[in-house]
């Protein structure tokens, strides 16, 4: 909303649910300043206003010599958490919606859901595929549900679940490039299409200026950091891979850590680090199974010289 309309409620405590119901707006991103001597603390809340419920709080404290640095503190920590917060709201909201002809977007969300759960399994997959194909059909040119339904083309491959791994990567690469044509300045689109073909073997190069265009539209976009660690893994960039997998980290503190700490140890790996390598793997296991992991600590341990255990992990 243009900033004219909310700042017509700055010294006001509204009931949200009357603001949410005037502006049309179904979130709301509220907070305050307090000043105490040399200290400052500023907080934050995201409201949904319907219900009035809280879907994340946070609170930032300093001394006012450092009150530009914590602006940045706060506009990075807000803008990184809302975009994963909505989006988890808005799943919710899809399953809950009784309509037996859902929308294109409606049905992007709805495929959100299996592909992103902890538990990694081909059946969730192909579900998410199936949804988001669906979604195609009623929107061919829904950048959206194109990217993503070539990242699970992705995901299909990278965990070996494929029968036709040729046909497989194809239809990935397509449905990458068909995103692009759509994408415009969708920092999301373009951040996982360029993912998708630099996996499949497309000119890598390409594909991170993409990502780069993706950050320069969002440099808050906690997943497009990630997907450009990935990049840099696959360019031969380990170090500077491990430092964008860190600021995705930062970006999103409440997402699972699990890929991008599988990201870490890829890298550490990669520049014969086995130690740190080794005890990013296994954190990421904490969190998902997921076959490539298990890949990479049995190399590591291979490498380590500890064959037996690198054998038992490949059983």
């Amino acid at each position: 909303m243009p900033r004219n309309s909310s700042f017509a409620y700055k010294g006001r405590s509204p009931d949200l649910r009357q603001v949410g119901h005037e502006l049309g707006v179904r979130y709301v991103l509220e907070g305050s300043v307090r000043k105490a001597g040399s200290r400052v603390r500023i907080t934050a809340q995201l409201i949904e206003t319907t219900e009035g419920s809280h879907l994340w709080a946070d609170r930032f404290d300093g001394s006012l010599d450092e009150v530009f640095e914590r602006q940045d503190m706060v506009a990075m920590s807000v803008a990184g958490v809302i975009e994963p917060t909505l989006q988890a709201a808005e799943i919710r909201r899809s399953f809950d919606r009784p309509t037996a002809d859902p929308t294109a977007y409606d049905r992007y969300l709805r495929a959100l859901a299996p592909i992103r759960s902890a538990e990694r399994e081909k059946e969730r997959y192909v579900q998410g595929l199936e949804t988001l194909r669906r979604a195609i059909a009623c929107d061919p040119g829904y950048g959206r549900a194109l990217a993503l339904a070539g990242h699970c083309h992705l995901a299909l491959d990278a965990a070996g679940w494929t029968n036709d791994v040729a046909a497989n990567q194809r239809e990935g690469v397509e449905l990458a490039r068909r995103a692009l044509t759509a994408a415009g300045d969708d920092p999301g689109v373009l951040a996982v299409a360029a993912y998708v073909l630099a996996y499949f073997g497309e000119d890598i190069a390409a594909a991170m200026t993409l990502i780069d265009r993706s950050l320069e539209l969002n440099p808050r976009f906690a997943l497009a950091w990630a997907r450009s660690a990935w990049l840099r893994l696959w360019a031969g960039q380990p170090d500077v891979a491990i430092e964008h997998f860190g600021t995705s980290m930062r970006l999103n503190p409440r997402d699972r850590r699990a890929e991008p700490l599988l990201g870490i140890g890829v890298g550490h790996f990669f520049d014969e680090r086995f130690d740190p390598a080794e005890a990013a793997l296994l954190l990421s296991l904490e969190e998902m199974t997921w076959v490539p992991t298990y890949r990479f600590l049995a190399s590591c341990r291979a490498h380590m010289g500890r064959l037996d255990e690198a054998r038992e992990i490949g059983r």
